[in-house]
């Protein structure tokens, strides 16, 4: 979501790396260069203008004008004020009551509510280890009760449908009354959307909330409408006390302002974001790490936090002996690799989190999709247990053969056997306590950073 923003603020970054010396003239040439990445990037005007404001003042001062390395001085400054401009910490949902904790979804139709609820929904389940009840107060969308029972079949949450022809407020009411006997911990209200902000909507959505006095209140937007993401989250937030908000569909090519405009035009912390249509995309937002990767970081925290939720262990340790003692990394461990990989989101969301400049072409994340990550995993399958040992070993005729069993062609073959000899490499590296030595030339670049 970030690439267009992170390449215009590395530009206007770089400006000043080959600076002796800063001065205010060359901060000042830097700093407008950064207002049009953050302007280009549909952050809200008003946003903007204070954040570049702030670090000005702050990037004039004594300490950083006389720093013996003023790219990284007004880096770090900058980090600094997109944490802050995003909320400074991670605000988790509120639990702490006596159950069943209501929590009710709101937003424009089309946002991504519905799924979002099905999502949090297993997110309880799996992580916190809460038994959840779901219903749905939409009314007036077509098939939207059937959407979501299908949702909470999927997740393995419980359902209440309610009676046909009753009103949104009944419905809702007699959903928590159904999670307190079924012993719920937790009842997540899906409501109706429109195509618009309208009084009828909003005067239901209210009424909604003082049936239900609900213990989280969650905006759900899509990141996809820039500036109108603001302005309906603005619209929400008059007349809903909101608890939090929910940023969907940020694994797509949105220009990312919505992200840092949101929280500062409602003062609402953005709780999580939707990186994908399955049920288990969905991150919690960190603003530290989100303005690390803004800057070209990474976000190697969040990676090894799903990594360890959902890699295989028994695998992972199994692969970090046979490395340890010295063992080739063959292309049955690259298979278990790839089958990891896709359960963490796919090969472009691991790269996503990874730090700028690591080697990768420009856009390279934005090409791989788990379609690719199938055929090679099919192109693995198609081979012998002792290709997969020594790919040395396959030549011409086994490459036609392994070509034809995988529904490929012979150059998907030479491609993956290429991305092997890489990723060999880059094993055998991290073997010899390479990912250590990476995090720390990473640290050194901008002191103070988290790595």
């Amino acid at each position: 979501m970030f690439e267009q923003l992170q390449d215009r603020l590395a530009g206007a970054l770089k400006q000043l790396k080959g600076q002796g010396r800063l001065t205010e003239a060359n901060i000042g040439d830097s700093l407008r260069a950064v207002r049009m990445a953050l302007l280009e990037a549909d952050v809200a005007l008003p946003v903007a203008k204070a954040f570049i404001e702030r670090v000005r003042e702050r990037a004039i001062g004594q300490k950083v004008l006389e720093s013996l390395n003023p790219g990284q001085a007004v880096t770090k400054v900058v980090y600094d004020e997109l944490v802050d401009l995003m909320g400074t910490t991670n605000e988790g949902l509120n639990l702490a009551v006596r159950p069943p904790a209501v929590m009710m979804v709101a937003g424009l139709q089309g946002a991504g509510k519905t799924t979002t609820v099905a999502k949090l929904a297993r997110r309880l389940q799996e992580r916190e280890k809460k038994k959840v009840l779901l219903a749905s107060a939409d009314i007036y969308r077509p098939a939207a009760i059937d959407q979501l029972e299908r949702l909470a079949g999927d997740v393995g949450a419980e359902f209440y449908r309610g009676s046909e022809g009753a009103a949104a407020v009944a419905i809702a009411i007699e959903a928590v009354e159904q999670a307190s006997r079924v012993h719920a911990d937790v009842v997540l209200v899906d409501t109706a959307g429109r195509l618009h902000v309208d009084e009828a909507m909003m005067d239901e959505i209210k009424a909604l909330h003082e049936a239900l006095n609900p213990i989280e209140t969650l905006f759900v937007v899509d990141s996809m409408t820039g500036q109108d993401a603001v302005h309906s989250a603005q619209a929400f937030n008059e007349v809903l006390p909101l608890t939090g908000v929910v940023l969907t569909k940020t694994d797509g090519d949105a220009r990312g302002g919505a992200a840092l405009s949101v929280r500062q035009v409602t003062g609402k912390p953005i709780k999580f974001l939707g990186v994908g249509e399955k049920t288990d995309a969905l991150e919690v937002f960190h603003p530290e790490r989100l303005a690390s990767r803004i800057l070209g970081m990474g976000d190697v925290l969040s990676l090894v936090e799903e990594a360890r939720h959902q890699a295989d262990q028994k695998q992972t340790e199994k692969l970090t002996r046979k490395l340890k003692k010295g063992k080739g990394f063959d292309l049955g461990d690259l298979r278990e690799q790839l089958l990891q990989m896709e359960k963490m989101g796919g090969m472009a969301s691991m790269l996503d989190k990874l730090p700028a400049g690591m080697g990768l072409p420009q856009g390279a994340a934005s090409q791989l999709d788990s379609k690719q990550n199938a055929r090679m995993i099919a192109i693995i399958d198609s081979m012998t247990p002792h290709e997969r040992r020594s790919p040395d070993i396959v030549r011409a005729s086994r490459k036609r053969r392994i070509a034809q069993g995988s529904g490929t062609q012979v150059q998907d073959v030479n491609r993956l056997l290429k991305q092997f000899v890489k990723m060999q490499k880059m094993m055998k590296r991290m073997g010899k306590g390479g990912m250590a030595k990476m995090a720390r030339a990473m640290q050194a670049k901008i002191p103070g950073m988290p790595m």
